[in-house]
């Protein structure tokens, strides 16, 4: 990745909560690469530059957010609800809306990697499968979105100010280990 001067850093494992913005940022600017591809091609024959982005966005979507997602239903979710009380009830529902996304996020991503891959198989799309590709990608945007502003503007601070050190350290190490980091 290049350096850009005035850049915000990367997080680390010792801010997990900053390290899962950063996760988000880089949901969006791969999703957007995906949407800006098939806006652009239409299924057609693709550049060098968009061949190369689009096998780069389809890896990141198979290998890379599958963690981010047990970062969040394996490490961050389970200790916000051992702190569950009558002050937080809307955050834990928020929490199981949130999950029912990363489920239905599952289906869609498999249709894009299947239709994606194809893309790069076979060089261009059936117009059909240029249509499908371009909705099921802009109904993920549209999931993306409304997501990650629950996420960063209600659970995410309510982590922040809920769980101990100690389980924010664990969950750091728990994201650090999937990542083979730990």
């Amino acid at each position: 990745m290049p350096v850009v001067i005035g850049a915000k850093r990367e997080s680390t494992f010792e801010d997990p909560i900053g390290l899962l913005g950063d996760c988000h940022r880089r949901v969006e600017r791969f999703l957007g690469v995906l949407v800006k591809i098939a806006a652009d091609a239409r299924g057609g024959a693709l550049s060098g530059e968009q061949h190369g982005a689009l096998e780069t966005a389809l890896a990141y979507f198979r290998n890379a957010a599958p963690k981010h997602t047990a970062d969040e239903e394996e490490s961050l979710f389970p200790r916000m609800r051992a702190h569950a009380t009558a002050e937080t009830g809307a955050v834990m529902e928020r929490i199981a809306g949130l999950e029912a996304d990363h489920a239905g996020a599952g289906p869609a991503h498999e249709e894009i990697d299947r239709l994606g891959r194809r893309w790069l198989d076979q060089g261009t799309l059936e117009a059909g499968e240029a249509q499908r590709l371009a909705e099921v990608l802009d109904g993920l945007s549209a999931m993306y979105r409304r997501h990650i502003a629950v996420e960063e503007n209600e659970v995410f601070p309510a982590a922040a100010a809920g769980l101990t050190g100690e389980e924010m350290r664990a969950v750091g190490e728990e994201m650090a280990a999937r990542r083979g980091s730990g």
